[in-house]
């Protein structure tokens, strides 16, 4: 007998009161079986799993021999399936116990599918925890959908509720690199391969901790430049994510400027120097221009949302390539180049939602250096 599980889980707050749904529906689509129970205070991703665990109960309940996984947990979809690695320690027990569970059938596959299919896990969710909190739903209410994950500390409410975005956002915790003798200098560094000096080794493995307290981080994705790949490898260390390299989030080519100052290129290229910093279009002799950036860094990210969509993600890169992704989420014109500061090891965070909303939620960070 063939069935089809759908599971979800929610928490308001992350961690905050959370509860959890599933769905067991037969071939022909017929609804077998329900479930939804508040648990406490609990993270989004423990919620989901909770759901998931109860989704694979039932089925083994009503004599199931294959089951198809359907949730809208791009996070728990890839670790069940094996491809993305669990390195959160709360989250190992519930992971082991549903892999448990899923070797009584004789097959079980798992499926992201939109927040929108999910409903009927959705709203069992959302039941389980109004009934945990005491509030009274009317009945044929449809409930809201909790607010997305929070894994990081720094990031704690969503602007779904006032913006209107739709679906599970990919959140980008974007990284700047660590110091390096160039940075010291404040000289022109693009595609140069200074390594990372004493100091930035240390930001680095600051950045890296930081980061290593992210609950479901699922992947980094780094410049292939010297100085981003040891930043970048620091915190694939810590957080036992996925590492990959884009070429695209290298850090502008200044051409002949490379290696000089911005007083030094200015005397050496005037007029060029000077409308590089009005117009985007003009690139530096030898080099590109920031419009050239700012394509070239569109294409990265949405590559990266189309690979990791609804995940967290760590995008290590450098001062140009961030704050065009800066750029995209606001929705703003290239001034914000020259208007925005970002530190050396700093981190931001933003938020694409595949409506096409964005939401900026933290600029240059450096807490974790102090």
């Amino acid at each position: 007998m063939r069935v089809v599980v759908e599971a979800d889980g929610g928490s308001r707050g992350n961690p905050g009161p959370a509860g959890y749904g599933a769905v067991v529906l037969d071939e022909s689509g017929a609804v077998v079986a329900e479930r939804f129970e508040g648990i406490g205070i609990a993270t989004n991703n423990v919620a989901e799993y909770r759901g998931l665990l109860a989704g694979l109960r039932v089925a083994a309940e009503v004599g199931a021999s294959e089951v198809d996984v359907r949730m809208d947990s791009k996070l728990v979809v890839e670790q069940m399936s094996g491809r993305w690695k669990v390195k959160h320690p709360s989250m190992q027990p519930l992971v082991a116990q549903a892999r448990e569970l899923a070797r009584a059938f004789e097959r079980v596959s798992y499926e992201w599918i939109p927040r929108e299919r999910n409903q009927r896990a959705d709203r069992l969710a959302n039941q389980a925890m109004d009934d945990q909190a005491g509030v009274e739903r009317p009945e044929k209410e449809t409930p809201a959908r909790p607010e997305p994950q929070q894994p990081d500390a720094a990031v704690t409410q969503s602007p779904t509720s006032w913006t209107g975005a739709v679906g599970e956002p990919t959140r980008l915790y974007l990284l700047r690199h660590g110091q390096t003798e160039l940075s010291v200098a404040r000289r022109y560094s693009g595609r140069g391969n200074p390594p990372l000096t004493e100091i930035g080794r240390g930001q680095a493995e600051a950045a890296a901790r930081r980061l290593a307290k992210v609950e479901g981080l699922t992947a980094v994705v780094a410049s292939p430049l010297g100085r981003a790949k040891e930043t970048a490898r620091a915190v694939a260390a810590a957080t036992g994510a996925e590492l990959t390299w884009d070429d695209d989030l290298i850090e502008t080519d200044f051409g002949a400027w490379e290696g000089l100052t911005f007083a030094e290129a200015a005397e050496r290229d005037p007029d060029v120097h000077r409308r590089w910093l009005g117009d985007p279009s003009v690139p530096a002799p030898g080099g590109e221009s920031f419009d050239q950036v700012h394509h070239r860094v569109r294409r990265a990210r949405n590559a990266i949302v189309s690979r990791f969509g609804g995940a967290n993600v760590v995008v290590v890169s450098h001062v140009t390539p961030i704050k065009s992704l800066l750029r995209m989420a606001l929705d703003v014109g290239p001034s914000l180049l020259f208007r925005l500061h970002l530190d050396l090891a700093s981190l931001s965070v933003v938020e694409f939602y595949p409506d096409g909303h964005a939401s900026v939620r933290l600029v240059n960070d450096t807490s974790h250096l102090g």
